[in-house]
């Protein structure tokens, strides 16, 4: 069996819903924090931005981290943070779904948050990321 932890892939699905009149605006935010976080964060491998194609003001970040220290980068990203403010003004509902496991330092780093989030531990498996 693998071992799986803090030096091992994951990836994470941050669900949120924009304000009917604001989806123009957050695409913009949106836009902005998916270029600096490819300029300043080589731990993560992927990150895209998906619209739900049943519900058009649901969307979805897509992200795989390299590990545990890439997702503490990001959350010390300041334009994560200039995108959270964003967020609380142009939409709602976010919530994060870890799959694959964290270490203790990620759980820490996201009850600091307030997001609400859940982690699905990996059991078994492997990585080619």
């Amino acid at each position: 069996m693998s071992s799986f932890g803090s030096d091992t892939p994951f990836m994470l699905l941050a669900k949120l819903k924009v304000k009917e009149d604001k989806v123009a605006e957050y695409l913009e935010i949106a836009d902005k924090t998916d270029k600096a976080v490819e300029a300043d964060e080589p731990g993560m491998l992927h990150h895209t931005f998906d619209q739900d194609p049943d519900d058009p003001l649901r969307f979805v970040w897509s992200e795989v981290y390299k590990n545990d220290d890439a997702l503490l980068a990001h959350l010390a990203n300041p334009a994560l943070g200039v995108y959270l403010e964003a967020h609380a003004e142009l939409g709602s509902d976010l919530s994060v779904e870890f799959y694959g496991t964290v270490g203790d330092k990620v759980i820490e780093a996201m009850n600091g948050t307030g997001v609400p989030y859940k982690i699905f531990k990996t059991k078994f498996g492997y990585s080619r990321v």
